[in-house]
């Protein structure tokens, strides 16, 4: 099968897979189970299979409940179309090298599913984070595990993953304690850990330098347009979300190119 098809077919899967993380989404903030029925959060009705498809639901419905007409939010669709485009580019990716003998298949397959894992983990901290400002334990601690446990198997280094993961946490850790928890969250310790145990050394590094360097100009950005003020509190998740997955499709990438400038 072409590789295009093949893609095509994975963006949809990650379409699917967008609308489940934000039934997830919604349940960890609900404190709910994932096994009962998907319904609206605003009349609480059960939403039938037609009107659950990703992205294309949300389109026919003209982005509003058909029980009680209320806007259905953005974000819905947004996060499939995110997990979908992730996904594909991943593969993309991947596959590649794969073509050029730098995977076995079994390497390929594990490797995908890894991508595939932490790429919906970011999704949720991102949006979880830029709404509600939190980072929850119950998502990045199991992640760490899981993650951890899949980088060994692909053939990681035992010791890059716990040295890169140390360096991810402490990162945060130290400045937890030197602002007295003022500037960043216990979150973000976590996170940072997730970051290490997922990336590797030198990956980790990058990934933060990545994040903090969007950080700044979104928080510049907003502070000049009015919406923020100096010293105002700002969603570190977000960022570090997209730096991890920045740092996870092209570390190799842009590491060499910034070697090469010197």
């Amino acid at each position: 099968m072409p590789t295009s098809i093949i893609i095509i077919f994975v963006f949809v899967f990650g379409l699917i897979i967008g609308s489940f993380l934000n039934c997830l989404i919604w349940r960890l903030r609900q404190g709910e189970g994932l096994m009962n029925r998907s319904y609206c959060p605003k009349c609480r009705k059960q939403i039938a299979w037609y009107d659950n498809i990703p992205v294309l639901s949300f389109v026919l419905l003209l982005g509003k409940c058909r029980h009680c007409g209320k806007a259905i939010s953005v974000q819905y669709p947004l996060v499939e179309l995110t997990a979908g485009i992730l996904f594909a580019v991943s593969f993309a990716i991947n596959s590649r090298a794969a073509f050029f003998g730098e995977f076995t298949n079994f390497q390929f397959s594990m490797l995908m599913l890894r991508d595939f894992f932490l790429i919906s983990v970011m999704v949720v901290i991102f949006i979880y984070d830029l709404r509600w400002y939190e980072i929850l334990d119950k998502v990045t601690l199991p992640a760490c595990l899981v993650v951890f446990l899949m980088n060994l198997v692909l053939g990681f280094s035992l010791w890059n993953l716990l040295i890169s993961g140390i360096i991810g946490g402490s990162f945060f850790l130290i400045q937890f304690l030197i602002s007295n928890g003022k500037w960043i969250g216990g979150g973000d310790i976590r996170l940072g850990l997730l970051m290490g145990l997922a990336l590797g050394w030198p990956a980790v590094i990058l990934a933060i330098f990545i994040s903090y360097f969007i950080g700044s100009i979104v928080g510049v950005g907003l502070i000049l347009a009015g919406k923020k003020k100096w010293g105002s509190e700002v969603p570190l998740g977000v960022f570090l979300a997209v730096g991890s997955i920045i740092s996870l499709f092209w570390h190799t990438e842009i590491l060499n190119w910034y070697l090469n400038i010197f």
